[in-house]
């Protein structure tokens, strides 16, 4: 059953889940990915370059997002442990073990796709 299939059978039986819904409709996101490694991160844990983690300005510590490098099609899936970046246009930042999976360098055009929480 598809998502809209699923809306239009509980909002006919006079269901409303527009917060449980909302989530998956928002899953997906695309922008300039950035490195950043060293420090301390929002959630205090130590930002390990050789980690698979990335800041995201939204999205819950522990979700799990797949950053798909639109330049070659690589991807890489991340945990959220900071917040950022700060800069216009960019949608995560990414340590260097993650940009390095996705053959990124410096920065990169990227789609995200939210895979849940750890």
């Amino acid at each position: 059953m598809t998502r809209k299939t699923l809306t239009r059978t509980l909002l006919s039986a006079g269901i409303v889940l527009a917060s449980a819904l909302a989530p998956v409709a928002a899953s997906a996101q695309s922008g300039i990915a950035s490195v950043y490694s060293g420090g301390r991160t929002a959630n205090g844990e130590h930002a390990s370059s050789g980690g698979l983690t990335a800041a995201h300005k939204s999205l819950p510590f522990g979700t799990r997002v797949r950053v798909t490098n639109k330049r070659n099609g690589r991807s890489v899936v991340v945990r959220i442990n900071d917040r950022g970046p700060y800069v216009a246009g960019r949608v995560i930042d990414v340590t260097p073990a993650a940009a390095r999976a996705i053959g990124m360098d410096g920065l990169a055009p990227v789609e995200l796709t939210v895979m849940g929480r750890s």
